[in-house]
């Protein structure tokens, strides 16, 4: 009999707990030195690419996010409406300094440094799956293609090595996504607030339908920085904002009451769609945005 997602996540929980008493006995692994300012990347789960509109890409927030202060950052649950709402449900679990140096180590026995051949599954415009780990030992980089969605399938050209070393990295993943979860008797994952936000902004649309149901909100006035901000220079057509101090404390207060179809106005009466993207603890601006090459 299975256990069951929850108790995957308490037994996984309680591993974290085991290896970083373990760590500081000194008889544990070990092996994943990690940086130590509080806002540093340690451990990142992204997807990149896949069939999706180009100004998804670089608003896309990371499946999972661990910095050195023991603060994991993950994307929550949210409602399947039309039209769905303006600003993201990232969620934030605190796992310790030694539960981020247990996580690391979990990655590099899961593979996150290896660099063997993962293969390629015979599916089209599925997204991949990146890896990245930061030790003391460098910057680790692992992608592989269509991870999630090859899970199950005949192996399809896959080698026996290539489909053990991806059920690591899927096994990896599960467990990470997992500290979302609330575990009984603890405190749960919480809502977090960044304490700056881009926008990934393009002139305002929408499609006749959303206009004949009446879906469309009345615009609102845009409370951020000066529209429509930079060029993301590798996304055409978009620009992009970023708001901070006070002007973040505005710009997500109005998001949290918009949907994605809200038009913002400009004080020149122009209307703008705006994706938000919490910028995360080690990042600072537009070119740390995915797909921006920062």
């Amino acid at each position: 009999m299975g256990w069951g997602r929850a108790g995957r996540t308490a037994a996984f929980l309680v591993l974290l707990s085991l290896t970083a008493c373990a760590d500081r006995d000194g008889a544990g692994p070990g092996a994943a030195g990690v940086p130590q300012d509080d806002d540093a990347l340690v451990l990142r789960v992204e997807l990149t690419g896949g069939f999706v509109p180009p100004e998804t890409i670089p608003a896309r927030l990371p499946l999972v996010s661990v910095h050195g202060d023991g603060r994991v950052l993950l994307e929550g649950p949210v409602e399947a409406i039309h039209p769905g709402p303006a600003w993201p449900n990232v969620q934030v679990v605190d796992v310790g300094r030694d539960g981020v140096r247990a996580l690391a180590d979990r990655a590099l026995a899961a593979g996150v440094a290896e660099t063997g051949d993962l293969g390629m599954p015979p599916l089209a415009d599925a997204p991949s799956t990146r890896f990245t780990l930061v030790t003391s030992g460098g910057t680790h980089v692992r992608e592989v293609y269509a991870l999630t969605e090859a899970a199950g399938l005949p192996r399809g050209g896959l080698t026996e090595a290539q489909e053990a070393a991806r059920e690591e990295l899927r096994a990896l993943l599960g467990e990470l996504t997992d500290l979302g979860l609330a575990e009984p008797g603890k405190r749960g994952p919480r809502p977090w607030t960044p304490d700056a936000v881009a926008a990934v902004v393009r002139p305002w649309t929408a499609s006749e339908d959303d206009v004949a149901h009446g879906l469309v909100p009345a615009p609102v006035p845009w409370p951020g920085p000066a529209l429509p901000g930079e060029a993301l220079g590798a996304s055409p057509g978009l620009s992009c904002v970023v708001a901070e101090g006070e002007q973040a404390e505005a710009v997500i207060g109005a998001a949290r009451n918009a949907t994605a179809l809200t038009p913002w106005s400009a004080p020149d009466g122009t209307r703008w769609s705006a994706l938000f993207r919490p910028l995360l603890p080690d990042e600072s601006g537009c070119a740390d945005l995915p797909g921006q090459g920062g």
